[in-house]
């Protein structure tokens, strides 16, 4: 169950599961603006590119392997890696099962990175389990109003550790 106040979503599944480590890309492009994707489970719910840090990988590694699986390019430069993780819980509504049963939520490096290449690079059909179904170029500072509640305080803090490399 969650609560709600003001219009924010309060997690309530305080358990001992532990975070999910993970990592979180601000992709840039030649314009200063950042990549979103809409996801392709919930119509309307806009992100960055993120996923799990596997076991054998440091930060930048999963960064470069998620772009690749999620967007179909890994033509990065990386610009930056957050010194800390940012940490969110999912709230007990989320359809994210498989994930809940494990974690209470996620941790999350993120890393701002500038994309090389052309627009036709990127396909979010590359992979086996295609997680987007739309994307574009964003400003930064937009991205907050378009991510999921739960998720819009760590928005929050990537626009300011990442706003240098953004064209707004």
């Amino acid at each position: 169950m969650t609560n709600k106040t003001n219009n924010k979503i309060i997690p309530t599944n305080n358990n001992s599961l532990p975070y999910r480590k993970c990592v979180g890309i601000a992709l840039f492009n030649k314009d200063g603006k950042v990549f979103a994707a809409e996801r392709k489970d919930i119509n309307g719910a806009w992100q960055m590119p993120q996923g799990g840090i596997d076991d054998n990988e440091n930060v930048k590694q999963a960064a470069i392997r998620e772009l690749k699986e999620e967007i179909g390019t890994d033509n990065v430069e990386i610009l930056d890696i957050s010194k800390s993780v940012i940490r969110y819980e999912w709230p007990n509504n989320t359809n994210i099962e498989y994930y809940k049963n494990k974690y209470k939520g996620q941790e999350q490096y993120w890393v701002a990175a500038r994309f090389k290449g052309d627009d036709s690079e990127i396909k979010l059909d590359e992979h086996d389990e295609i997680e987007f179904q739309d994307w574009k170029w964003v400003d930064l500072k937009d991205m907050p109003e378009i991510i999921v509640p739960f998720k819009k305080n760590v928005y929050i803090q990537v626009v300011k550790m990442f706003s240098k490399y953004s064209s707004s």
